[in-house]
């Protein structure tokens, strides 16, 4: 089943063999005060929770900016990162203006967030290419994983995201004002962790869980960028509390 037929809940099916098994990185730039916001959160919500045979595996970021919070309600999750990050796509896409809310396609293709089928089509389109960053990520004990990256891909960064899903806010003020929100892959932090060297990268790292964090519902996601705001060019994820 191709996934933009899924997200429309139409029955077509195609071979499984047709769709790539390379996960899908999309980024969500969302926010709780914005009124167009909720139909692409709730998108993502089950963009997060599609895991059917020959569905592409979609990685989920929900990256909440803070330019809405001065209209009325303070979004808990935003932060001014990753209104500086969407403005970088912002320019790399060439566009006047960031705006809510956008998908951002494995770093290649940007869209309305709230275009179910636009962003069908565009994770079916991204999931046909076999990326060329392998990554392996690994529990070493405690709060400790071990990264590693192979690539034939040229020169790139490598990003750690930590995402908690299963959230969710009683919208008290501005426009959402008696609206309850979910949220599915918000980005608690978002972090450069080093970039290739000779096709490679090989880390360990501390992943300490905060206390305001549902451990049970938050997963490591490592993904390769072409610098900081182009193609990605592998991902992977492990949830923390398996």
């Amino acid at each position: 089943m191709k996934l933009w037929c899924a997200l429309l809940l139409i029955g077509c099916l195609v071979p499984p063999a047709l769709v790539a098994q390379s996960p899908v990185v999309v980024e969500l730039f969302t926010s709780e005060g914005c009124s167009s916001c909720p139909p692409a959160d709730a998108l993502l919500v089950k963009l997060s929770q599609m895991d059917e045979p020959g569905l592409p595996h979609v990685i989920v970021l929900g990256e909440h900016v803070d330019y809405w919070n001065y209209i009325g309600w303070t979004d808990r999750f935003s932060s001014h990162q990753f209104t500086g990050r969407q403005e970088g796509y912002a320019q790399h896409f060439g566009l006047a203006s960031a705006y809510t809310p956008q998908m951002v396609i494995d770093g290649q293709r940007q869209l309305l967030g709230s275009d179910a089928s636009g962003v069908g089509h565009a994770i079916d389109a991204a999931a046909k290419s076999e990326k060329p960053a392998k990554i392996t990520l690994a529990r070493l004990g405690g709060s400790a994983y071990q990264v590693s990256v192979r690539s034939d891909g040229g020169k790139a960064k490598v990003f750690l995201a930590i995402t908690e899903d299963g959230l969710s806010s009683e919208v008290k003020a501005g426009e959402n004002s008696g609206r309850t929100l979910r949220h599915a892959g918000v980005a608690r932090e978002l972090r450069s962790i080093g970039t290739l060297k000779d096709g490679s990268f090989d880390q360990a790292i501390e992943v300490p869980i905060k206390p305001e964090w549902n451990s049970a519902n938050v997963k490591l996601v490592v993904f390769v960028q072409r610098g900081d705001f182009g193609s990605i060019l592998g991902a992977a994820s492990l949830p923390l509390n398996p």
